[in-house]
């Protein structure tokens, strides 16, 4: 019998991975097709619609999108805004997370309620406009921070996740001289590396893919981060006019641009994800129930 169920065991496991590998393989492959798309010429782009390995390898696409140094501005841009947003919001997000971690606060219950309801409702995109006009933001980086600020269901993950730290260190903590802010940043903080770690992740990718505000309060090309940047190249590589940079010295390669954009837009958070990846399930999963 307890060989039956370790053959039934092996066979299940090997059932697994074929699966798991199947699907695996259909995921990984179209990012792949991207990326030897963007290295061959357009050519063999119009006449085969899948590549996965050139049979000529071109670098025309990333000569074309690097054929000024605005894209390396756009990306100084986007990392800029990218790094310091990141820290403006977790710094901000921990901070609210770990005033409403606390039973003991004061309009605790009022505070909750408010910010859940930011998630079912907004002002929308006139209202905050305006309101970015009027507080003099307009055409400034902060602009594509300061709106953006908090996003409730981060600081709720986090909130979650603190009130399942357990109460007995802070009391020792406070038996020991430490005042609020010393219990976050000694005890809490350090034993929330899973969460700070996936929340920043978060974070992150959505301050990279910045595009609709940039569009919206940036009127300055030389601040423009780059993905609104690289949404113009493909436009001018298709053939069509715009304002903006100047690409005019290599004839553009179309569908190969188009391939390359996608790649310079998503290389550098695919770097960073590998030094977060050990932190990102249990970070996702720990304060989204309690135990």
């Amino acid at each position: 019998m307890i060989e039956n169920r370790s053959i039934s065991g092996k066979i299940f496991n090997v059932t697994n991975i074929i699966l798991l590998g199947l699907i695996g393989l259909l995921t990984i492959l179209p990012f792949l097709h991207v990326i030897a798309a963007s290295f061959t010429t357009s050519a063999e782009l119009a006449n085969s619609r899948f590549v996965l390995v050139p049979r000529i390898w071109s670098l025309d696409a990333y000569r074309y999108i690097f054929s000024t140094d605005t894209i390396i501005k756009s990306m100084g841009v986007s990392i800029f805004v990218t790094v310091v947003g990141t820290l403006w919001s977790m710094t901000i997000s921990v901070l609210m997370a770990y005033g409403l971690s606390r039973r003991d606060l004061w309009g605790r219950n009022y505070i909750q309620f408010f910010v859940i309801f930011t998630m079912l409702f907004n002002g929308g995109m006139i209202p905050t406009f305006l309101i970015v006009q009027q507080t003099g933001l307009m055409n400034s980086l902060a602009a594509l921070i300061i709106p953006v600020t908090i996003n409730a269901f981060n600081m709720i993950i986090l909130r979650s996740f603190f009130q399942n730290v357990p109460i007995s260190l802070e009391e020792s903590a406070k038996i020991d001289g430490c005042n609020d802010f010393g219990i976050l940043f000694r005890i809490v903080l350090p034993i929330s590396k899973p969460a700070l770690a996936t929340i920043s992740l978060f974070y992150a990718v959505t301050y990279w893919n910045t595009y609709m505000h940039a569009i919206l309060y940036i009127s300055d090309s030389a601040k423009w981060p780059v993905q609104v940047l690289l949404r113009q190249i493909v436009v001018l590589a298709s053939g069509l006019n715009y304002d903006g940079a100047e690409y005019t010295d290599i004839p553009p390669p179309e569908q190969t641009v188009k391939m390359a954009t996608i790649v310079v837009a998503t290389i550098p958070i695919l770097i960073v994800y590998p030094f977060l990846q050990k932190y990102f399930a249990k970070g996702a999963l720990l304060g989204s129930v309690k135990g």
